[in-house]
């Protein structure tokens, strides 16, 4: 096959935090291809399963808009250049607008030809553009989800955001009737599982039963290659992974994980003290985490090189 290139390496260094040799090694094993290594480092036990460092980080914030009453929720994020702008009071308060504009937005595209919430002489697509030039630097809707009760359905939309605008959840919690959904005891309920979602950066599910199965059968394939259960008789190797499987999509799942506030119980565990005390079902229904910039690449550059063309530029 053709030699493994040095940004291959990388890209998969970053993606695992495994060495730069055993790097090489699993490229070399899976004939370049980044997910086959992935596995291959994972079954060696040289990578973990959770998500790692190829989330690099670009500029701006994330915001939230919550209806009063909570029938209506959105998160969004805005990208910028620096961070400078990034708390820049016209970039906060662009953002903080364009939150509230969403909820009745189906999509970046149609929320940009909206006419701007506080001036409706221009779209939105055209503020963002003056905005623009006045703080000078690019500036991009890059996503938003909004969480909507349907007609005659009882629950509430809630929101946390963390560490100044870089990490935003949204969350949506349904009860049986309108007294459960306005009560204290549920409403804290929401506010909580908000902060426990924003707390566990890896989980991806509410719960075991809504992952696909193909999940759990590429993690039972991972777990049968291990070098470890090599020399294990069938049926002990096949108890081993049942254990390992089980703990793995745990890991995954909000209502598997110890809260935060206290770690004696489970998320489940507290999610059934509530309905409890208000006699009746009580539901976590879905989830949405943003963390600013994941997956975005930002350009590289050398410094001495940037200084250089600077001066030269003079």
């Amino acid at each position: 096959m053709a030699e493994i290139s040095a940004k291959v390496v990388q890209e998969l260094r970053q993606k695992t935090g495994a060495g730069m040799m055993d790097c090489k090694k699993a490229l070399k094993e899976t004939e370049g291809d980044i997910e086959k290594a992935i596995d291959w480092l994972r079954q060696k036990g040289i990578a973990s399963a959770g998500k790692k460092s190829d989330r690099i980080a670009a500029e701006g914030l994330i915001d939230t808009y919550v209806q009063p009453g909570g029938g209506v929720g959105v998160l969004i994020e805005i990208n910028c250049q620096t961070d400078f702008v990034a708390r820049n009071e016209a970039f906060k308060g662009l953002a903080k607008n364009l939150a509230q504009q969403a909820a009745t937005a189906d999509s970046v595209e149609s929320l940009l030809a909206q006419p701007y919430i506080e001036d409706k002489s221009v779209t939105v697509d055209h503020f963002i553009k003056q905005t623009m030039a006045q703080l000078g630097e690019n500036i991009q809707v890059r996503r938003f989800i909004n969480f909507a009760l349907l007609e005659g359905e009882q629950g509430i939309v809630d929101s946390y955001i963390h560490t100044g605008g870089r990490v935003g959840v949204l969350v949506q919690l349904n009860a049986k009737t309108e007294s459960a959904a306005e009560n204290e005891e549920f409403q804290t309920l929401a506010k909580n599982t908000a902060m426990q979602v924003a707390a566990c950066p890896n989980i991806e599910y509410v719960s075991v039963d809504e992952i696909p199965e193909e999940i759990a059968q590429k993690e039972k394939e991972i777990e049968m290659g291990r070098d470890d259960l090599a020399n294990k008789p069938d049926n002990i190797k096949e108890k081993i992974v049942q254990g390992r499987i089980e703990k793995r999509l745990k890991e995954l799942t909000l209502l598997d994980q110890p809260f935060i506030r206290d770690q004696s119980i489970s998320v489940e565990e507290l999610v059934k003290q509530v309905k409890g005390k208000l006699g009746e079902e009580v539901k976590v229904t879905r989830f949405v985490r943003y963390i600013l910039g994941e997956g975005i690449e930002k350009q590289e550059s050398n410094f001495a090189e940037e200084v250089a063309a600077q001066m030269g530029a003079k």
